[in-house]
């Protein structure tokens, strides 16, 4: 059982609200015959061999209804990969004349996987539909449409066509040129960001996952790694693979879902939790977009774990760091849920900080660099 905290009235988990119905309609995609026969009598279950006795209209096929996310794969091409997954594969492609970026979910038909196995996979595809298709935001990846696995789906690849297994199903969004933020910020490692774009970058990921909370979503697994850039440099977050509705009872949301590094203590334990995880993984991704580099990255996940819980451990803010951008560093990864700010408030903070005096980090080759973020962690 997943749970949240208390005092969150009116949030509603998605798989209450929306994942049965998929659930039904995945059935339908799959081809699975209905429980009752066409045209029987409510509770009078078909049998092999009825058929003969039904009508001609009550021999015509079901006609399944197409979801308003649905989108037709005569119109999609399948380019090059461009990332690897456990579950899958994310192509380039392109949707009737527009370049989008295709996530291949493999639910491993060739038997590979348990029917249990397969079952997660199907709610997660679920889960992540439910989620997305319904957003919109400039700082939000934007969700072009979606397939579910049938066994007729051909999808175009630019040397012909490729037969799909039922098993595998397409979530298609906008192609984000900029790749991920992480990998721009490995980039820049050496050299660092000027504390304008810092600020900027901080900005875009802080208003998209404001706007996520305004409609009740927790991300549950904010990341530099599952945020995107557009050509203008343009944050955008992505991978609602494990995004919830957030929960009203109590018991519903506990768990370690996310990342090692970007976990806030309460998941890390195992406790309840609400939309305040995420405003501590921000605090994590700020101080790794200041600093461009990585939290923790030589210590194992036991070490990790019990270090953040048990003894306050965060990275450690250099001492170039304005204090206005530490102050909110420090805000958003509290151990106490409560004291953390809500999204809308670190916008506004962020909004008010003056960039014109510069306050970058300083690269560790210049004789004026400050080294503390290349050295060991501590508690702040």
């Amino acid at each position: 059982m997943r749970r949240t905290t208390s005092g969150d009235a009116g949030f509603v988990r998605a798989d209450q609200i929306d994942l049965k119905s998929l659930d039904e309609q995945l059935e339908r995609h799959l081809g699975r015959p209905a429980e009752r026969g066409v045209g029987t009598a409510p509770g009078a279950g078909s049998r092999r061999g009825e058929s003969a006795r039904l009508g001609p209209e009550e021999l015509t096929p079901l006609r399944r209804c197409r979801e308003d996310w649905e989108i037709d794969p005569a119109k999609l091409i399948i380019k090059g990969v461009i990332a690897r997954g456990t579950f899958g594969t994310v192509h380039r492609g392109v949707y009737d004349g527009q370049d989008v970026a295709v996530k291949l979910l493999d639910w491993g038909e060739d038997g590979h996987r348990s029917e249990q196995e397969i079952a997660a996979l199907r709610a997660a595809f679920a889960q992540e539909v439910a989620v997305w298709h319904k957003l919109d935001h400039p700082n939000v990846t934007k969700f072009i449409g979606a397939i579910m696995g049938a066994r007729d789906l051909n999808v175009q690849t630019e040397t012909g066509h490729l037969g799909m297994p039922s098993n595998i199903c397409c979530v298609v969004v906008e192609y984000l040129a900029g790749g991920a933020l992480k990998s721009f910020l490995i980039k820049n490692r050496r050299r660092k960001l000027a504390f304008k774009v810092v600020v900027q970058i901080a900005l875009d990921l802080a208003r998209g996952l404001c706007y996520l909370h305004s409609k009740k979503i927790v991300h549950r697994d904010v990341k530099t790694e599952n945020m995107l850039l557009d050509k203008t440099r343009t944050v955008k977050i992505a991978d609602f693979g494990v995004a919830r509705v957030e929960a009203s009872n109590p018991g519903d949301m506990t768990g370690e879902t996310g990342t090692l590094g970007y976990m806030a203590p309460e998941v890390l334990n195992g406790h309840p939790y609400n939309r305040k995880c995420d405003v501590y993984s921000f605090g994590i991704c700020l101080w790794e977009i200041y600093c461009c580099d990585m939290p923790y990255p030589d210590l194992s996940f036991s070490e990790v774990t019990s270090a953040v819980v048990r003894q306050n451990l965060r990275p450690e803010i250099p001492r170039c760091c304005p204090s206005s951008l530490a102050n909110v560093m420090k805000r958003c990864w509290d151990a106490n849920p409560d004291k953390r700010p809500e999204m809308a408030e670190v916008v506004s903070m962020l909004e008010a900080i003056d960039t014109s005096k510069g306050g970058g980090m300083i690269p560790k080759d210049q004789t004026e660099g400050c080294f503390s973020c290349f050295r060991r962690y501590r508690g702040p």
